[in-house]
């Protein structure tokens, strides 16, 4: 329940006020947790964060809300007393992005795929959420891109920034610390509940399935996986999580070719035998359902 909560957090943020959200994120605490090697995951409101740690300097990837910035470095100084060097942005959501202009100002150098930056930068519509985005200061900008990878030597470890493509967004990364042997996923794997795909943002449902397999690709059977939501997790779970998404979007994919339209196919009810699972977070099943729709349809057009 406490997962639900906090991507329902997710979602009541993008709609609240900023002095609602003040009040809110007043009594959010981050809690650190040991990964593996130097690195930890913090959890608060917005999505997960991961901090390597080391004589470097500190590494971390993503940054939740604005309001959250003294918490969360606070936090990484009961890690370590080394400063912050460098934030990578897995996407362009302010869940993940909302502390940049803090940080920036602050002199960290932020880094991203040339698409968040280009998403921040710019005004942007959230369709699923019927939002619009103002384009962030330049101090939130990221200061390095890249467009397929970069790979930093730090800290003892090499740590890949890896590009893969429209899935949650057309500007994922996911994170490979090699060393350690952990991947931050970004918003490509919410564990424990159906993933919210941004379609308007370029997502797509293959691209989610497709980062998936490049992810498990990396992984060994003790890899540590930090998703962007939820718990902790393993590539086992991972996986499991995978082949629900290949089993629901094949089926939808079925009664399209049948020729049954958005409702029909809603009203089918294709992912009841997950929905115990899956179903209980902000992205209901019939919400999730009309996303996935609307992803394959998008495709069958363009094709």
């Amino acid at each position: 329940m406490k997962q639900i909560a906090g991507i329902a957090t997710l979602v009541a943020s993008l709609l609240t006020t900023p002095v609602l959200a003040e009040d809110r994120f007043s009594k959010v605490e981050i809690i650190s947790e040991p990964v593996a090697g130097n690195v930890y995951m913090l959890k608060g409101a917005g999505g997960n964060i991961a901090v390597l740690v080391g004589e470097d300097g500190t590494f971390m990837v993503d940054d939740q809300y604005a309001p959250l910035t003294a918490k969360i470095q606070k936090a990484v100084t009961g890690l370590t007393d080394k400063p912050l060097r460098f934030v990578i942005n897995t996407h362009w959501h302010g869940d993940h992005t909302g502390g940049n202009e803090n940080l920036g100002k602050s002199g960290v150098l932020i880094v991203a795929h040339e698409n968040v930056r280009e998403r921040v930068s710019t005004e942007q519509f959230i369709e699923a959420f019927k939002r619009k985005v103002e384009p962030s200061p330049p101090e939130a900008l990221p200061v390095i891109t890249f467009s397929d990878a970069t790979t930093f030597h730090w800290n003892g470890d090499k740590v890949r920034v890896q590009h893969v493509g429209s899935a949650h967004t057309d500007g994922d990364a996911i994170v490979h610390f090699a060393k350690a042997d952990v991947i931050h996923m970004g918003d490509i794997y919410f564990n424990g509940t159906y993933p919210f795909i941004d379609l308007s943002s370029g997502g797509s449902v293959d691209g989610m399935i497709e980062a998936m397999d490049t992810a498990l690709a990396l992984s060994g059977k003790e890899t540590k996986i930090i998703p962007g939501h939820g718990p902790l997790s393993t590539p086992a779970e991972m996986k499991v999580q995978r082949d629900m998404l290949a089993t629901l979007r094949d089926r939808i994919l079925k009664l399209i070719n049948t020729g049954k339209n958005r409702e029909q196919v809603i009203a089918t009810k294709p992912t009841k035998d997950f929905d115990d699972k899956y179903g209980q977070g902000f992205m209901t099943p019939d919400i999730w359902t009309g996303i996935v729709y609307d992803s394959l349809a998008a495709k069958a057009n363009n094709s």
